[in-house]
């Protein structure tokens, strides 16, 4: 693919991608901002690029799998549990909008500095941030209506589902398998699975 656009009508085709606003925050939002350009030609490959420490920016179809699993709405309050360069962060901000908020999390601090450098390039204003992650997994005492994780944890971290309230949705990769919970309103917890993934490992 020679643009994000390219990217985008390929994932569409491809399936990845369905909902209009997911697609809207994808044109908004374009890959080339969150990766060195250094790497010319590969920005729109559908594929993960290393953005150094180990890590990477994810290949671009499985972002747009797992946010449309996630299902985020504009006016939702989102965690952004790994955001590496701060792509996802800027796309759920994108959906969010101004009436709702994002918070991406990350634990090496290169990366936090780089993710805030390339969300100041969009005009998000102050309900969409990245901060350094602290020792607990998310942001304990906490609730969100969304909470995405881009790193593969080995096993179902369940500390989160305290985090997600009523109706809340986690997206999230175990081992191989990228897993939607739902907190249904009894506070159960609903469990799909889709298996046939590989991330960096979850760092906590």
């Amino acid at each position: 693919m020679k643009n994000m656009q390219e990217l985008i009508d390929s994932m569409i085709v491809g399936g990845a991608l369905r909902t209009p606003r997911i697609i809207e925050a994808f044109k908004k939002v374009d890959r080339k901002n969150f990766i060195p350009e250094s790497f010319g030609e590969y920005i729109y490959i559908d594929a993960p690029l290393p953005i150094g420490n180990d890590q990477t920016i994810s290949q671009p179809s499985t972002v747009a799998f797992m946010l449309e699993l996630l299902e985020p709405h504009e006016g939702d309050k989102i965690l952004d549990i790994g955001s590496g360069s701060g792509w996802t962060t800027a796309l759920l901000c994108s959906i969010a909008g101004k009436s709702g908020s994002v918070e991406g999390l990350e634990r090496v601090e290169s990366l936090v500095e780089a993710g805030k450098h390339n969300l100041s390039k969009f005009d998000f204003g102050p309900h969409c941030s990245i901060q350094k992650a602290g020792e607990a997994l998310g942001k304990p005492g906490e609730t969100f209506d969304r909470i995405l994780v881009s790193a593969s944890s080995s096993e179902i971290p369940e500390e989160l589902f305290a985090q997600l309230k009523p109706g809340g949705v986690l997206v999230i990769p175990v081992r191989n398998s990228i897993f939607r919970f739902r907190k249904l309103s009894d506070g159960r917890i609903s469990k799909e699975e889709y298996p046939g993934f590989r991330f960096v490992p979850l760092i906590y």
